[in-house]
């Protein structure tokens, strides 16, 4: 958060959203005079914790709002707030019978200070999904309540359907780490993250040999292999692993492919070195995990996942080196 946050900053950015109000205690120490949106939204008791430190609830059903509305008349007067409304997506957010609640509440508007209103896309990943237009469409009736308020609707996808969905404020997540939102075309974003391991043994296995739990893997012919340390714990899944027939995750050594072999361990993981030139595989040496051969929406793909949960599952006990800023 330290790193990313400052850059942030330096850029413009002024308008921060995390999920939790742990994260935005955190932020607010690093940020004093940033905007931050809490997007759990106000759990009961909290609404002091909000005033205190200068943070901003996003509302997700009417009783939080009453909440809200009650702390702002009965304690500190007019706090700003959003409003999160659900626009098709049933997960956080008010339904419909929620906002004509608040909207009957009287002077409820004059006892709070609503910022925001917001709302999220569903299948934004999907350009082509009728589901996009069907939830603009419903922001569109739904923010015409509130027309004194900022609204923002679009999230990294949604900023790649078009200036349409952008609104008054948009909200990247994984597009500022690199990450690939959409599943169709190409990726507009550039890498920022880089997974690196170090080689611990270099060692020869002879053909008709086994590698790993399991023996999943029995070698076609003498081969050179180098165990690296890095895995499962690191975030590199299990599912990158490769049987015998399965082609799993290819790391590389500088230049050259090394394919995984056998199952992914938790701390651990084979690789074949057998064609890479002596001078990249020697003990120590460094085996790029994820990175420009290894792409993010690849190695995403390959697991069965997302570029989001790769990004999440990078361990925390891997060293951080932040360059460029």
């Amino acid at each position: 958060m330290e790193q990313a946050a400052a850059v942030l900053w330096q850029n413009g950015c002024r308008t921060y959203f995390v999920a939790t109000i742990a994260e935005a205690i955190d932020l607010r120490t690093l940020l004093p005079e940033a905007v931050i949106y809490v997007l759990n939204g106000l759990l009961p008791g909290t609404a002091a914790t909000f005033r205190d430190y200068g943070l901003r609830p996003v509302l997700n059903s009417a009783g939080e709002v009453r909440e809200w509305a009650n702390y702002c008349s009965n304690v500190s007067g007019a706090l700003p707030c959003a409003i999160h409304v659900d626009t098709g997506m049933n997960r956080l957010g008010l339904s419909a019978g929620d906002i004509d609640e608040v909207r009957a509440m009287a002077n409820l508007w004059q006892t709070v200070a609503l910022s925001l209103v917001m709302s999220h896309l569903a299948c934004a990943d999907d350009h082509t999904s009728p589901k996009n237009k069907q939830q603009r469409a419903c922001f569109e009736t739904i923010r015409a309540a509130f027309p004194e308020a900022m609204t923002s609707l679009a999230n990294s996808a949604g900023i790649l359907l078009g200036r349409q969905y952008h609104y008054d404020l948009v909200r990247p997540g994984v597009a500022l780490y690199g990450g690939h939102p959409q599943r169709q075309g190409a990726n507009p974003f550039r890498r920022v993250v880089q997974l690196m391991g170090r080689v611990l043994q270099i060692r020869l296995a002879d053909k008709g040999e086994t590698v790993g739990y399991g023996a999943s893997r029995r070698l076609d012919r003498p081969t050179r292999i180098a165990v690296v340390a890095a895995g499962y714990a690191d975030g590199l899944f299990r599912a990158l692993s490769a049987g015998d027939g399965e082609t799993g995750l290819t790391a590389y050594l500088g230049p050259y492919a090394a394919p995984v072999l056998g199952r992914i361990s938790m701390d651990l993981v084979s690789v074949d070195v057998t064609d890479v030139p002596e001078a990249f595989r020697q003990r120590g040496a460094w085996v790029e995990l994820l990175g420009p051969n290894v792409r993010l929406h690849e190695m995403a793909s390959q697991a069965g996942t997302i570029d989001y949960e790769v990004l999440t599952s990078l361990g925390g006990r891997a060293t951080r080196r932040y360059i460029g800023f």
